[in-house]
């Protein structure tokens, strides 16, 4: 999934009020760490991560490979914290109108 400038904008701003949903510590990134974000991202489109610094990982890594495994994109990385989308699958259970969707 590719979002245009506007639409990294737009769900950057929806995230700055989230708090963080998803933390990484020094396990990495498990299956059951990738289920949970899976399960964020399926009931609320967006998710923000906290990438400990005992996960020897970055939040650039952790964000390639959750967008890659669970078919999201990404948002925006700062720090220690990684954003990530993606649309719901269910027409119900989507919250986010994207710019020039």
């Amino acid at each position: 999934m590719e979002l245009t400038s506007k639409q990294r904008a737009q769900l950057r701003g929806l995230a700055n009020t989230l708090d963080d949903m998803v933390l990484i510590g020094k396990s990495g990134l498990t299956d059951s760490v990738l289920r949970e974000i899976d399960s964020v991202l399926a009931k609320k489109e967006l998710v923000k991560i906290k990438i400990l610094e005992s996960a020897m990982m970055t939040p650039r890594m952790v964000q390639s490979v959750v967008c890659e495994e669970l078919d999201a994109a990404p948002v925006q990385c700062i720090g220690t914290k990684a954003v990530i989308y993606r649309e719901a699958v269910e027409p119900e259970d989507r919250k986010i109108v994207l710019i020039g969707k």
